[in-house]
C-alpha cells in the first residue's frame, strides 16, 4: 500500500519523509538497492502503454498551446526513447557501488585508525523542464547512490511525470526501499518553497533553459549543480579531413538539435573555407538547418548575417552560426570568449593542433575528431546522468553516481587523547597508510 499522497502533505512534511526514507535506503546493501532498480525497470516495461498514453496527452496539450519546437522535442517520449531509458536504468544497476568506498585508510598511531568513506548526499531536489525521461534517469541514480529525490517537472510534462512517479513508487513497494524516497511536486509555487528547504535538501539540480537555471542559482542557499547555457562549438582546422568534418558537423547539429551538447557555432579555418563551406552548407541544408554567417562566410555562400548576439545564443534548434577564423589560436579565443564551458570539438589530422586545442579550450568536454553529442552520461558509461555541470570545481561535465555521494571521516581509537601528541614530550604520529 502506498504511503500518504504527496498532495496531502506540506512541502516540509514531504521533505522530512524523503529524508527519513533516504537515511534508511543509504544503509541498505548494494543488492537491495540493485533489486529496487530492477523493480523500477520492470514496472516501467509493464506499464509502457500507460506511460506513452500520458505523454501523448501532454504532447497534445503542448501542440494546442504552440509549445516551442525544442521543448516539444524534449517532451515527446516515444516508445523507442522509453525503451532506451529503461536500458539505461539497468546499466545503472551494473555500475559499481558508489557508497562505502574507503578512499583513505590510515594508521595515525597503533589502534588509532582513520578512514575516509563515501556516503550518500541525502536528499536531491531536481527541477527540470519538459524531459520526462530525465525523471527516470535521475531516480535510478538516486536509488543506486542511497539518496532520496524530490522531483519537479515542467507543467508541460505533468501527466507524464505523475504517471512515471506512480509507476516507480509501485515498483519500489516490492522492495526494501521505502517509496517515499521518490516524491513529485506539481505546482510552480512549490519551486520557490523547495529552494528554501536547506535543512532538508542537500543538492539542487536544475535542468532547463539558461534563464531558469540562473533563477535557481540566484534564489537558493542550497548547493546547485547545473549549467545555464549549452553554447557548443565545432572548429574545422586547416588540416581537417573534410569528409570527416562534414559528417561530424551534421551529426553535432542535427542528430538532436534541442540537446545542450548540440553545436551552435561552426568555426572554419580560412585556408579551407572556400572548399569546405559550400560542401558543409549543402549537407546541412539537407536537414533544413538555417545558417547565419560572419562577413567572410557571406562572401562564399549567400546566407543571412550573424550578429554579436548570435555568438552568445543557444538556439536549441536547427540554426547554426558560422565564422571563418585565421588561425587555431583565434578559434580558441572565440570559444573561450563566447562558449559556455560545456563541450567544444576540433576536427583535424594535425596531432599538435589537437593537443593545443584540448589543453587550451576551457570546457568540461573537449573533443577531437568526434561529435559533441557524445557529451552524455549514458554514452560515457555512467548508466545515466543527473545533469551536466560546467563549473570548474568537480563534479564537472556529465554527472553520474560520483556526483551524488560525498564522504565522511571515521576515526576509531582505544582511549586515545590529543594530549598524548601535544606539548614538549609529544608522541609522534605514525601516519602509515594501510
Amino acid at each position: 500500500m502506498l504511503s500518504t499522497p504527496v498532495q496531502a502533505l506540506s512541502l516540509v512534511e514531504i521533505a522530512q519523509k524523503t529524508r527519513d526514507a533516504a537515511r534508511k535506503s543509504g544503509c541498505l546493501s548494494l543488492g537491495d538497492r540493485n533489486e529496487a532498480i530492477e523493480a523500477i525497470a520492470q514496472a516501467l516495461e509493464t506499464t509502457t502503454p500507460e506511460i506513452i498514453k500520458a505523454n501523448q496527452t501532454d504532447c497534445t496539450i503542448a501542440e494546442s498551446e504552440n509549445l516551442a519546437t525544442p521543448l516539444y522535442n524534449r517532451l515527446k517520449l516515444s516508445e523507442t526513447k522509453l525503451k532506451a531509458t529503461i536500458t539505461g536504468v539497468r546499466d545503472v544497476k551494473q555500475l559499481p557501488d558508489p557508497v562505502g568506498t574507503i578512499q583513505i585508510h590510515r594508521e595515525l598511531d597503533p589502534d588509532l585508525i582513520l578512514k575516509r568513506i563515501t556516503c550518500p548526499l541525502g536528499v536531491l531536489g531536481v527541477i527540470f523542464e519538459a524531459r520526462p525521461e530525465a525523471l527516470i534517469q535521475i531516480t535510478s541514480l538516486a536509488i543506486k547512490s542511497g539518496n532520496g529525490v524530490i522531483l519537479k517537472g515542467g507543467k508541460e510534462s505533468i501527466n507524464s511525470c505523475k504517471t512515471l512517479v506512480k509507476v516507480i513508487r509501485q515498483g519500489l513497494e516490492k522492495t526494501k526501499i521505502d517509496p517515499d524516497v521518490v516524491q513529485l511536486l506539481t505546482t510552480r509555487e512549490e519551486i520557490g518553497e523547495l529552494l528554501k528547504l536547506d535543512n532538508y535538501v542537500d543538492l539542487i539540480i536544475p535542468r532547463g533553459s539558461n534563464s531558469f537555471v540562473r533563477y535557481v542559482q540566484e534564489n537558493t542557499s542550497i548547493p546547485v549543480l547545473g549549467h545555464a547555457d549549452g553554447i557548443c562549438h565545432l572548429y574545422i582546422d586547416k588540416q581537417a579531413d573534410l569528409d570527416k568534418a562534414i559528417s561530424i558537423a551534421v551529426d553535432s547539429k542535427t542528430q538532436y538539435p534541442a540537446a545542450c551538447n548540440a553545436i551552435e557555432t561552426l568555426l572554419i579555418h580560412q585556408n579551407i573555407a572556400d572548399i569546405f563551406l559550400p560542401k558543409v552548407a549543402q549537407a546541412l541544408a539537407n536537414y533544413q538547418v538555417e545558417l547565419r554567417g560572419d562577413e567572410l562566410s557571406r562572401k562564399i555562400i549567400n546566407i543571412p548575417s550573424a550578429t554579436e548576439e548570435d555568438w552568445k545564443t543557444e538556439y536549441s534548434d536547427l540554426i547554426l552560426s558560422i565564422k571563418i577564423v585565421p588561425s587555431l589560436e583565434d578559434a580558441i579565443t572565440h570559444i573561450n570568449t563566447y562558449g559556455s564551458k560545456h563541450t567544444d570539438a576540433i576536427i583535424t589530422e594535425d596531432s599538435l593542433a589537437a593537443t593545443i586545442f584540448l589543453n587550451q579550450v576551457d570546457a568540461a568536454g573537449v573533443f577531437h575528431n568526434c561529435s559533441t553529442r557524445f557529451a552524455d552520461g549514458f554514452r560515457y558509461g555512467f548508466g545515466a546522468e543527473v545533469g551536466i555541470s560546467t563549473q570548474k570545481m568537480p563534479p564537472r561535465g556529465p554527472v553520474g553516481l560520483e556526483g551524488l555521494v560525498t564522504y565522511k571521516y571515521q576515526v576509531v581509537g582505544n582511549g586515545h587523547i590529543v594530549a598524548t601528541y601535544s606539548g614538549e614530550n609529544a608522541k609522534p604520529f605514525t601516519h602509515q597508510d594501510l
